[in-house]
């Protein structure tokens, strides 16, 4: 609309007192063909989008490689991870890969662990001290409160990394499906916006264990989800399928040395459009400029 009543007023002051025989004569150009410096309006449109994207704080993240990493541990503590379709149960088997990928570590992090069924609870804090996150891990029990909230888990452990310049990994291992609070798509826009990668374990068969009492428990391992928070963070999604692939797994995970980059596009979006405007004030006084 600016645009529109800027041209329009500049128009109708030329036609007012233009000459049109020397405009024809040094333009070329007939009465009926004056410009509507459309030109002029896509440069404008331009310019009001780049500025938009400046004052927005646009952030380009790509994958790097890195070389000194922060690890928070989230661990599935829901009482389905007390199927036997793993020597002893999943939660045993959860917690010795946890404990080998502690060992398998090449150079020293800092790592804190939580756990997580419809609550989450940090069982530690980020440390460098091996043995202290190795107490946690070997203390994690089944917690008794109901569902699963992958989404609230997330960003607890997000909220663990320290402002630093190391890059931040979460390991979600779960055998379940999100069913309770912050929708795990959601969380990953606040991820995102710290610069969190995740990468997700499925943890379960497809025929599902024995619980207790003769109670079976059907494995129900929402692949999507997992698969989605990976792919969107730029992290990495394993199926484990059974107690090798979940040694596998965070095997992998501690060979990784993928991590997430930023740079930051405000500024150079604010110098583009600082030169289209200058652009535009050219023209305005070159080629689309208006003669009284």
């Amino acid at each position: 609309m600016v645009h529109i009543f800027s041209v329009k007023f500049t128009r109708i002051r030329a036609l007012k007192f233009a000459n049109f025989e020397v405009l024809e004569k040094a333009l070329g150009v007939k009465r009926a063909g004056v410009s509507k410096n459309y030109s002029l309006f896509f440069i404008r449109s331009v310019v009001l989008i780049l500025l938009i994207l400046a004052a927005s704080g646009t952030i380009y993240w790509y994958n790097g490689t890195g070389s000194v990493f922060n690890y928070v541990i989230a661990i599935d503590s829901s009482v389905s991870m007390m199927a036997d379709d793993y020597t002893p149960n999943r939660m045993d088997a959860a917690k010795g890969a946890a404990l080998s990928f502690l060992d398998s570590l090449n150079a020293k992090a800092n790592i804190g662990v939580i756990t997580f069924t419809g609550l989450t609870y940090v069982k530690q804090k980020m440390t460098d001290n091996i043995g202290d996150v190795k107490s946690a891990i070997n203390g994690i029990g089944i917690e008794g409160s109901g569902g699963t909230s992958l989404g609230n888990a997330m960003i607890t452990a997000t909220n663990l990394f320290e402002n630093n310049n190391k890059a931040n990994v979460i390991i979600l291992l779960t055998d379940g499906q999100n069913n309770v609070g912050v929708d795990p798509m959601e969380a990953v826009d606040y991820l995102n916006d710290k610069g969190v990668l995740v990468n997700t374990i499925g943890i379960g068969t497809i025929e599902g264990g024995e619980i207790s009492q003769g109670v079976v428990g059907v494995s129900k391992l929402d692949d999507k989800t997992l698969k989605s928070i990976a792919e969107a963070t730029n992290g990495e999604y394993f199926m484990a399928e059974n107690p090798t692939k979940l040694e596998d797994a965070f095997k992998k995970i501690a060979r990784s040395r993928r991590e997430r980059l930023s740079v930051q596009l405000g500024p150079l979006f604010m110098l583009i459009a600082v030169t289209v405007l200058i652009l535009e004030w050219g023209l305005m006084n070159t080629r689309f400029r208006m003669l009284p």
